[in-house]
């Protein structure tokens, strides 16, 4: 670990104990239970009719079972997230997520936050008058040293309060940290505009580039009209050997038709 990345005045000022805790959104819990409760028991029953009905289908009844226990474990999981579905562990000095059943740690050390944004299907779902008249707000939760980030909204957690309290520890985390600052740092993908910037560079590099275009803009014109050239050539070749070709077939049709007009004429003066 990079300890010079490390502000340890910002450090000192961070809670030295305690767990605090961001359960998830009560609405999703809710939303969750009222669909997987009806669920799981029509799964049930259809596992239990394809196994012993009279309609028996093993493959019908292996799916009905494996969709009942899918069902069950996310009515299960919905009282896991009730309890957190985010802590900032400031005892061992670590982020903790729940994601299904897996708790994914993420050290101070190797922490960032940063905003986040909305895929597309979110993008236009809060353009939208569906979308509400709030304004979502996007954070990422990330360990600098994996590739995958984890984002969470103002949607997800129990209040705006408690996203907005999180957001500010996670800020304050990161900074102090200094994370994002570590050589083998795996750095976000810059945004688009950043992105083009950093494609096209300084004036110097965009004059260099626009001079590289017209030379070989140039020396595209210059082949091509070489090209077109040699091909003018050729067809003028090809045109005056068949020139030459249809000039001696004229002159031999014509030698013929002489010849057959003199034979003509000594035909009729023998008559």
């Amino acid at each position: 670990m990079e300890t010079n990345t490390i502000d340890e005045e910002k450090v000192a000022k961070l809670p030295k104990e305690g767990v605090h805790c961001f359960a998830a959104n009560g609405k999703q819990i809710k939303t969750r239970r009222i669909i997987t409760i009806p669920l799981i028991v029509i799964f049930l029953v259809l596992a239990v009719f394809f196994f012993i009905g009279s309609y028996k289908n093993i493959i019908f009844a292996c799916i009905s079972i494996l969709c009942f226990v899918i069902s069950v474990l996310v009515f299960v999981h919905t009282f896991l997230i009730a309890k957190y579905r985010i802590a900032v562990d400031y005892n061992e000095k670590k982020i903790v997520l729940r994601y299904r059943y897996s708790l994914i740690t993420i050290p101070f050390e190797t922490f960032d936050a940063r905003e986040g944004e909305p895929d597309k299907a979110e993008e236009l779902l809060e353009n939208s008058s569906l979308g509400g008249n709030e304004k979502v707000y996007y954070l990422v939760l990330d360990n600098v040293l994996d590739d995958a980030c984890y984002q969470t909204t103002t949607k997800d957690l129990a209040s705006r309060e408690d996203f907005f309290k999180l957001r500010d520890e996670a800020y304050a985390i990161a900074d102090a940290y200094g994370a994002r600052n570590l050589e083998n740092a795996i750095k976000p993908e810059y945004s688009k505009k950043q992105l083009a910037k950093d494609e096209i560079g300084s004036d110097a590099d965009v004059e260099n580039i626009v001079d590289s275009v017209m030379n070989e803009t140039k020396e595209a014109k210059n082949s091509a009209a070489e090209e077109v050239s040699e091909k003018a050539e050729d067809v003028k070749e090809a045109v005056e050997e068949k020139a030459e070709e249809v000039k001696e077939a004229v002159e031999e049709k014509a030698e013929d038709v002489k010849e057959a007009v003199e034979d003509k004429i000594d035909e009729i003066k023998g008559e």
